[in-house]
């Protein structure tokens, strides 16, 4: 009996006067918490149902609330603008080789002579976009009667129609004829920056909190913006959307569980939902835009402009409650309770606040939590599979706007509105039928979608649109779901980690999607054979998943592997019985 070890809480005068008026039974003489449970972590757990009690004390959707979410969410809306430069390009302009080293033999040449005396003809009687006589030295009725015949690439750049655009990456960078496939490496630049983004500002919001890690990416974003405007060359444009992709990604896995941590249960839905929803109106938006400014790089200046007003208030944000709880921080977390229920216009009784106590918690978050829990790890790799699919769906369709036979400023017009009644719909189909039918149902008819453009001839322009739209709507359906699940799968501790890595995912999904689009080359339907198939896969994998409509956030690794089940605590006399049961399970 030596060797066995009891522990016995100390008591304080505050709790014998408790037990004298009956709010809390009275201690065991000893107790021995179970093997796995520190006395931090009995701490951390109290605070983090405190913090539940006081969220709903201050109102968890209070004016506060309503406030930042639309802080967080505005700058969704200017997201979408960043892939104007890559998606409103014509891949294959109507061009021809400039010839004017002509004009000195003979200045008052037509267009129409130049054209025939410098250019060589294709089969069907058309002028060679990518090739041009050898200029010579000679003089122009020399020309006139031998004819040229040695041919060459073009050697000074190319004319363009600008009937569509004043100037896109194509005309300004010549990716055409042998550079023609760079436009898709300029697609793929971006993924990649928001792939980077997703994998550094993830562990770093765990480190450093989520506050930082959504204003770095903002001031990021801003100045490579402006900095793509600028860009001389095409080498240099695709650092600098490198630049701009690492800011996206980001700011785009923060700003959700930003907002998410300090909404209550039955708003939770709101933080991916409405974020989602203002990137809709951002695709619209970006219609009109793009319509309107056919130069690419005065859209970028464009684009700047809201970015900058972003870039001023983002500074003002409130941190993570639950992340400052997290980190022992509880001073920093009462200033932000007491202002958030000035804003909320409610009050907070001293003896919630009291509650709060200057213990750290003892469990560390980080990858190795969720490698080592197979529940947590089972999770995030099926989160992760659903998220890479319907990306790669959604990009792959996003992508091939200009070749569905529609006009793309039309295309985009409606893509963006299709998704609009997608995000409303979702906050309501999320509470009607719980996440984890929502994702299959959304996985599944979104990829059977996907599959019919296989069954459409594809000169039926309608009806492929068609199609692509709805499959494309199911999918960014499908990523609001995941981006409230993973919320609610994985604990606070970890909860930005899984966030950050499974969002990976997504942007390799995107990274992948200009290469697997360049695979119709070969035949036009493997690129929807292969994200179809990928998306029904994963609908049918997502029955893995629990279901986590109506619980609080877990906010230890024993609730996210359901071990442990912590309810929700109205009064200070429950949470000290929960704290108390806790304790007092002893096995001697």
């Amino acid at each position: 009996m030596s060797s066995m070890r009891c522990f016995s809480k100390k008591r304080t005068i505050a709790d014998e006067e408790e037990e004298s008026e009956g709010r809390i039974p009275l201690d065991p003489p000893t107790a021995t918490p179970p093997p796995h449970v520190s006395n931090e972590t009995i701490n951390t757990v109290r605070n983090m149902a405190d913090f539940g009690e006081i969220l709903r004390t201050i109102g968890d959707f209070g004016l506060f609330q309503k406030l930042l979410l639309f802080a967080l969410c505005f700058p969704n809306l200017i997201l979408t603008f960043h892939l104007a430069s890559v998606l409103f390009v014509q891949s294959d302009p109507e061009r021809r080789c400039n010839t004017d080293w002509i004009l000195k033999a003979d200045p008052s040449l037509t267009p129409e002579e130049q054209a025939n005396l410098t250019l060589p003809q294709e089969t069907d009687g058309t002028f060679s976009r990518c090739e041009m006589f050898v200029p010579v030295d000679w003089d122009i009725d020399a020309i006139r009667d031998y004819g040229l015949n040695e041919t060459t690439e073009c050697q000074n750049g190319w004319l363009y129609d600008k009937s569509m655009y004043e100037a896109t990456i194509v005309t300004d960078f010549d990716l055409v004829c042998g550079k023609a496939n760079l436009v898709q490496i300029a697609q793929t630049g971006l993924m990649a920056g928001i792939l980077v983004g997703s994998l550094l500002f993830g562990p770093f919001a765990e480190s450093f909190g989520r506050r930082r890690a959504t204003q770095i990416p903002v001031v990021l974003m801003f100045v490579f913006t402006v900095t793509t405007g600028m860009c001389p060359n095409f080498y240099l444009y695709l650092l600098s959307q490198l630049m701009v992709g690492v800011g996206y990604g980001g700011f785009r896995v923060n700003c959700i569980v930003l907002a998410t941590e300090w909404m209550g249960v039955t708003k939770r839905s709101f933080g991916s939902c409405v974020s989602q929803l203002f990137g809709a109106f951002g695709q619209c938006i970006l219609a009109g835009i793009i319509y309107f400014i056919r130069d690419w790089r005065l859209a970028q200046w464009a684009i700047a402009a809201p970015l900058a007003l972003v870039l001023i208030y983002i500074w003002f944000i409130p941190e993570s409650a639950r992340w400052l709880l997290d980190r022992g921080r509880t001073e920093e977390v009462k200033r932000l309770i007491l202002r958030a229920a000035a804003i909320n216009k409610r009050t907070v009784p001293e003896s919630i606040l009291e509650k709060l106590t200057e213990d750290k918690p003892v469990e560390k978050g980080g990858i190795r939590v969720l490698i080592r829990s197979p529940i947590l790890r089972k999770n995030f790799l099926t989160i992760s599979f659903a998220w890479f699919s319907l990306n790669l769906a959604y990009y792959c369709l996003s992508f091939n706007m200009a070749n569905l036979g529609l006009d793309i400023f039309l295309t985009q017009l409606v893509f963006g509105l299709s998704e609009v009644p997608a995000h409303i719909l979702c906050i309501w189909l999320l509470e009607a039928l719980g996440r984890k039918l929502s994702l299959m149902g959304t996985m599944g008819i979104g990829g059977l979608a996907c599959i019919l453009l296989l069954t459409v001839p594809q000169d039926n322009a309608v009806a492929v649109t068609s199609l692509a739209v709805t499959g494309r709507f199911l999918m960014n359906w499908a990523g609001s779901i995941c981006n409230v699940y993973v919320q609610e799968l994985f604990p606070t501790s970890v909860r930005q980690t899984a966030t950050g890595l499974g969002a990976i995912g997504t942007r390799i999904a995107g990274l992948l999607s200009p290469l697997l689009n360049l695979t119709a080359m070969f035949h036009w339907s493997i690129p929807t054979v292969v994200f179809g198939s990928l998306s029904l896969t994963s609908g049918a994998l997502a029955f893995m998943l629990p279901e986590t409509r109506n619980t609080e956030l877990p906010d230890s690794t024993e609730e996210a592997e359901g071990t442990r089940t912590m309810k929700p605590m109205k009064r200070g006399s429950d949470l000290r019985m929960s704290d108390h049961n806790i304790i007092s399970s002893c096995k001697l």
